[in-house]
Order: C-alpha cells, then sequence, then structure tokens
C-alpha cells in the first residue's frame, strides 16, 4: 500500500460531509481548463472539501514563510461547489493579484495554497503570500503534497 493510499481513509477529520462523484470532478477540471490530479479527486470522492484530520494539517516548508519559519497550515481542503470552492480559483486569482493558471486549494485571503499550472500541465503545489508578493514552491506534485503532510502539532510554538 503506498503512502498516498494509507492517508486516504484518515485524511477528513470525523463528521458529516457528502462525497463528489467522478462525474463533477471531471466537470470542475473541464470548468477549470486543467486537469485536475487524480489523487485530489479520490479525496474529495471521500468528501467535497472541509477540515483534514490534525494528522495532516500541516506542510514542512523549506523556507521561512510569513506564518512559520517550518511550515504552513493546511486545515482545509476545499472542495467543487458550495461558498468558497475550487471552481472560484479564476476569480480569486484576480481578487488578489494572483498569478494565473492556479486551483485554489486552500487559503485565508491573505495566503494560498494551490495547483500552479504554469509551467506544466502537471501541477506543481505552491504557497502563496498575496499582502508579500511572495510564494514558496512546496510539492512536485499533489501526490507529493498530500503524502508530506503532518500534524501541525509536531512544530514546536514559535
Amino acid at each position: 500500500m503506498t503512502p498516498f493510499e494509507q492517508l486516504k481513509p484518515t485524511f477528513w477529520e470525523r463528521g458529516p460531509g457528502e462525497p463528489l462523484s467522478a462525474r463533477e470532478f471531471a466537470h470542475a477540471g473541464r470548468e477549470l481548463g486543467v486537469r485536475l490530479p487524480l489523487e485530489l479527486g479520490e479525496l474529495l470522492g471521500l468528501r467535497n472539501g472541509g477540515t483534514v484530520a490534525a494528522h495532516c494539517d500541516a506542510f514542512p516548508t523549506s523556507a521561512p514563510t510569513s506564518y512559520s519559519e517550518t511550515h504552513i497550515p493546511f486545515d482545509r481542503l476545499l472542495g467543487v461547489g458550495g461558498r468558497l470552492s475550487l471552481l472560484d480559483s479564476p476569480y480569486l486569482s484576480t481578487e488578489w493579484d494572483l498569478p494565473k493558471r492556479l486551483v485554489v486549494l486552500s487559503g485565508d485571503g491573505h495566503t494560498w495554497v494551490a495547483l500552479d499550472y504554469r509551467r506544466s500541465a502537471e501541477p506543481s503545489v505552491t504557497w502563496f503570500d498575496a499582502e508579500l508578493e511572495s510564494e514558496l514552491p512546496l510539492a512536485p506534485s499533489f501526490r507529493a503534497f498530500a503524502e508530506g503532510l503532518v500534524p501541525s502539532a509536531s512544530f514546536p510554538e514559535e
């Protein structure tokens, strides 16, 4: 069993949540004009966005960010539809002056984690700080990003 396969059953925080169908996931990719990662579809097929479990709510960084010297938060993953969604990525890119060709996975209006399609049809995952106009590559793929998630509690308080 791969690390991603081990992560899937425990990725979401317990509680109610509706799954996203494969058809809806494919439609979202077409609407965004990109090929969304299959692993993202697998997670959204379990629950269409929401709070992630505490054992995978942070990602270690190779450089300090405005959030922390050691990591970035990843406590929520956007789904498709609803109040804030992956489908809002074009609007969010314009509103927050983010680069084009991003699909926002998580964020709070000032900082974002996004699939980055600027260099390839296979997206990397990048951290964006809209206020500081900075970015930090996190992982070469969504799968590598998901497999690299760790508990935020594993980092010392700063």
